[in-house]
């Protein structure tokens, strides 16, 4: 059960609306640094967590939170969009008032599609992706991932922080570098909590490690066909991140066979020149078996 606030979590004020920075702004809501993106990411690991109940409450709270600030994005939008009422208005009497605005920087759906408010879409106009969304039911694994999306949802608004001289956007926008900031700590807190790298790595932990190919398990491959020397860089020598092995540096080489697959299926139309020695049927007519009744 949600519950709401008819009150934003944090001010939000435009001085001078600018159409232009709304469309800018769409990329916090709705693009792959977004927070419909971290939002989402959250509460479904949440629902799907297994195990303490902690992490899941905090999941929860965390997701949760984030529906403030698509809010409160969602309304500097807004807020921006109020200045092109009279800015289209002023050019009716013009050549081509909309085209004039999208050659303004304005995005031409914040007027034709949501009546000059935020939409679900990124700054290009693209629809928000929930294949973004990561929700793996590994709490370590899911865990990087949320440090990888604060991160670049950081670098997002720190971007827009530079892009506007608006005082309240500024300000706005540092609230929200600041929240991320904590949620990153956060994120690696949980690693922590869960016992730290050592102890988490390599994600899953529950593998058998015998039973992957240890030859290569810590070993850095150069695909360099000049085979330069091995770097002084820690990822090439020494001990392993998670303690439980050592780091070495090698040459790519060839060590499989050159793949040698079987002819066309004779249903899926390929050319005759390609057909030698196809097999009647195919897997094709095996699976139109298989969903017809």
């Amino acid at each position: 059960m949600f519950y709401h606030d008819k009150k934003l979590q944090y001010e939000v004020r435009v001085e001078k609306p600018n159409p232009a920075f709304a469309k800018l702004l769409q990329q916090a809501i709705g693009g792959i640094e977004g927070e419909i993106r971290v939002c989402l990411q959250y509460l479904f690991q949440a629902w799907g967590n297994r195990g303490p109940t902690k992490y899941r409450d905090m999941l929860l709270d965390t997701g949760t939170e984030e529906i403030s600030h698509i809010e409160m994005l969602s309304t500097a939008v807004a807020l921006n969009l109020e200045g092109a009422t009279h800015e289209l208005k002023d050019k009716v009497a013009g050549e081509n008032p909309i085209v004039s605005s999208i050659l303004g920087g304005m995005d031409p759906r914040h007027v034709l599609s949501s009546g000059l408010a935020a939409m679900a879409v990124d700054s290009n106009g693209v629809p928000f992706n929930g294949s973004w969304v990561v929700g793996s039911g590994n709490i370590a694994a899911d865990m990087y991932a949320n440090v990888m999306a604060e991160s670049t949802g950081r670098v997002l608004a720190t971007r827009l922080w530079e892009l506007t001289d608006d005082a309240g956007m500024k300000d706005m926008l540092a609230f929200l570098i600041a929240r991320d900031t904590m949620h990153q700590n956060q994120w690696l807190a949980v690693i922590e909590d869960l016992g730290g790298v050592n102890a988490n790595l390599p994600i899953p932990n529950t593998f058998p490690m015998e039973n992957q190919v240890r030859e290569f398990e810590y070993a850095f491959v150069s695909t360099n066909i000049e085979q330069p020397p091995a770097p002084d860089a820690r990822w090439a020598s020494g001990p392993s991140i998670d303690g439980k092995g050592e780091f070495k540096y090698i040459y790519a080489q060839p060590m499989g066979q050159e793949p040698n697959l079987g002819p066309p299926d004779v249903k899926g139309y390929a050319q005759q020149q390609q057909m030698t020695g196809a097999a009647d049927g195919g897997i094709l007519e095996n699976i139109k078996d298989t969903i017809l009744p």
